[in-house]
């Protein structure tokens, strides 16, 4: 995401949650016949958990858990017992910060899954960097996290950052081409949230449709704080657009879809991962919205099924969503290098750098599918799938590689 999408997977939590500080704590589960003997080892999770965007959030967190649950039961990482300790960033920059600090402090801890939005990560970044925290994101759309705001001279931006997903570079024109060429719709505006995410997805959306032939009609911006969207889609309506395409998520994004319906502008609203929810639905997203989303539909993918059946078997109250998968593909990768890292030794931080270059070099088959990272930490899995409200749910409509 961004800054931003979600298969559904429910029952009681059964992780035990200790509140220390105001940190959402959970121990990993027994360890059996393991030897601990060498203390534990934190996999951090920074991501909202609480707010509007809880429900990705807090599949995160749980499938972050199961990844150490999971490792602990097979004693991956030899002398050490893992634990997941999850800090809520409540979808803000500040709090992101804040939170990534605590972590960093926190010289047990090995890696940190997260963020959700790209807005958070581009302050929760360099603070983690400074303490050569790795992070791996299994969420962040926004190209720039990695290559820097020149993509024709891409740089890498930091070492220790890397994440799980496709970017909007690749997402933005996969949802051009499928707007203009398979629903051949031509005259279109954009709206935009104002955030990092949203911007970067509609820039590169409005690149590619351009490209394809369509014209961009109007483009304007709203508030992730607002409800009433009366009167920018009076200005959209006026331009009679065949669709319109939202940059953000699906908090603003099912409300400006049912207002405008209510206002007579009758084509689709598309938008990307941020959309992707059973909320965006529920919050008034209509019959024909698009959504596209990173990776192939979780549910359908085989090399998710196991990953879907011990998610459901923890009985956790969330569903893993749209980015649960991602995240247990994101907390592997950390603590299979971490257990590479120490082998039979001890941790401490003289190898931090070690671990970095071990997670770069990274190679497994996920949940989510192969996983692997290039030269500036992005994945290399360029998999992409779009959805369409049909019946009153999320249905995949495509899906295929990009770029």
């Amino acid at each position: 995401m961004s800054s931003r999408v979600a298969r559904l997977a429910v029952a009681p939590a059964v992780l035990l949650l200790l509140a220390a500080c105001g940190t959402n704590k959970t121990e990993a589960g027994a360890t059996g016949g393991c030897d601990t003997s060498k203390g534990n080892l934190v996999v951090g999770v920074v991501a909202p958990l609480t707010g509007n965007l809880s429900a990705v959030g807090l599949g995160i967190r749980n499938a972050t858990g199961l990844a150490v649950d999971e490792a602990n039961a097979k004693c991956t990482v030899k002398g050490y017992k893992l634990t997941m300790v999850g800090e809520d960033d409540q979808a803000t920059p500040q709090v992101g910060a804040q939170a990534a600090g605590k972590l960093a402090a926190d010289d047990s801890v090995v890696g940190v899954v997260g963020t959700y939005n790209s807005s958070v990560a581009q302050v929760v970044q360099p603070v983690l960097a400074a303490k050569k925290v790795p992070q791996v994101s299994p969420a962040n759309t926004n190209p720039s996290l990695t290559i820097g705001d020149n993509a024709a001279a891409p740089k890498r931006q930091f070492d220790s950052y890397f994440r799980v997903c496709t970017t909007d570079a690749l997402q933005g024109p996969y949802g051009a081409d499928y707007l203009v060429n398979k629903l051949g719709k031509k005259k279109i505006a954009i709206i935009t949230d104002g955030k990092t995410y949203g911007k970067g997805l509609a820039d590169e959306f409005a690149k590619q449709a351009a490209k394809d032939g369509a014209t961009i009609v109007d483009r304007e911006q709203v508030s992730d704080t607002d409800t009433d969207f009366s009167g920018v889609l009076t200005k959209v309506k006026s331009h009679k657009p065949e669709a319109m395409y939202f940059g953000g998520e699906y908090p603003v994004a099912g409300p400006l879809s049912r207002q405008a319906a209510t206002l007579g502008i009758t084509g689709p609203l598309v938008g990307g991962d941020g959309d992707f929810d059973p909320k965006f639905i529920s919050l008034g997203g209509k019959e024909g919205d698009v959504a596209t989303s990173v990776g192939a539909p979780t549910d359908q993918l085989p090399t998710a099924q196991n990953f879907i059946k011990a998610y459901n078997a923890k009985g956790y109250q969330d569903p893993y969503a749209a980015y649960g998968a991602f995240a247990y593909d994101a907390a592997n990768a950390i603590i299979a290098s971490v257990a590479k890292t120490i082998g039979d030794g001890t941790w401490s931080n003289s190898l931090r750098d070690t671990l970095i270059k071990n997670i770069g070099s990274y190679t497994a088959d996920g949940a989510t599918g192969a996983v692997g990272f290039d030269q500036y930490g992005d994945s290399k899995n360029k998999v992409l799938t779009a959805y369409a409200v049909t019946n009153g749910a999320w249905k995949a409509v495509q899906t295929g590689s990009a770029g």
